[in-house]
């Protein structure tokens, strides 16, 4: 088990928007049909944001997150995780609200406020759907992320120790993980840590096999042997970089909240296209795929039958 790798696949997010690909799930229905596909094709866990069904802005609201959890884990077995990232222009208690309600065995944590921009995502003569995009997207030029040391450890706190929540650690810089080594210093994380490097977002680190290389060093001298990692790369960057952080023994992370495509100019038609693409490049390199009760294994987490949802 030590060997095998966690797909993870992140199915909507809030980078994207309706404009950019007919594929990208908005509706509860959507978002739970594309998340169950991908369970099936091979993802072990689901990361999961919600949408306002009606035009497909990001929203935090948890009877929209309710409208769709309960279906996927009646479905599958896949560990389902909870961003409480949602998006820069949401207060804490917005991006807590749904994960607080239903108590899901991960979530992700940003481990650090930022400069968070994808106003570039904004092409000129883009045609739009809805007013709220172009926005939205130009918003991130003169906002941050806001995560300060208070709001993590409250995170912690009200997730964590509440509810039995452990955490994808999403880790956009090196300045991060040393921010993470405080809190597991002080006792408020405990291994074994599971670190999303994060590359590839205009603040963060930049995607290059140089950065990711210096990531996981980083990352050996502050947390040795108690954690394990997975990659996460923005844009046409996700394959290459994902499947290199797999041959140096990591995890990896799919899903069109990263990426878009499958390749150069080639849209991908569902979440599941790109769980198959790296299932298939994995195995042909003779890496096991984790089930999701490894996964739960390898991440000690508290199972799918002490949630709420």
């Amino acid at each position: 088990m030590k060997n095998k790798v966690i797909i993870t696949c992140a199915v909507t997010g809030s980078v994207h928007t309706p404009s950019m690909s007919p594929y990208l799930p908005v509706t509860p229905d959507q978002i739970a049909e594309q998340a169950i596909a991908a369970a099936e094709a091979g993802a072990s866990i689901l990361h999961l944001h919600a949408r306002n069904p009606a035009d497909g802005r990001p929203t935090a609201d948890p009877n929209v997150f309710m409208q769709f959890l309960p279906r996927i884990r009646q479905a599958t077995d896949a560990v389902i995780n909870i961003s409480t990232g949602g998006s820069s222009l949401m207060t804490l208690d917005e991006r807590l609200a749904a994960a607080l309600q239903a108590q899901p065995e991960m979530c992700s944590l940003n481990m650090g406020s930022m400069n968070f921009g994808i106003f570039p995502l904004a092409k000129p003569g883009m045609e739009w759907q809805h007013e709220w995009e172009p926005q939205l997207l130009e918003a991130t030029r003169g906002t941050i992320f806001k995560n300060t040391f208070a709001d993590i450890e409250d995170i912690l706190k009200r997730l964590g120790e509440g509810c039995g929540t452990r955490f994808e650690f999403e880790c956009y810089d090196v300045g991060h993980l040393y921010s993470l080594k405080h809190f597991y210093d002080r006792g408020l994380v405990k291994g074994p840590l599971f670190i999303q490097f994060v590359l590839g977002i205009l603040g963060g680190i930049g995607a290059d096999p140089d950065n990711l290389g210096h990531m996981k060093r980083i990352a050996d001298k502050l947390f040795g042997g108690d954690y394990r990692f997975s990659v996460l790369a923005a844009g046409r960057q996700q394959m290459p970089l994902i499947t290199m952080g797999a041959v140096m023994g990591g995890n990896v992370r799919v899903g069109l909240e990263d990426s878009l495509t499958l390749g150069r100019g080639e849209l991908a038609k569902s979440n599941a296209d790109q769980v198959i693409r790296i299932r298939t490049i994995l195995e042909a390199l003779s890496l096991e795929i984790a089930t999701p009760d490894e996964a739960r294994t390898m991440l000690a987490l508290k199972g799918g039958d002490r949630v709420a949802f």
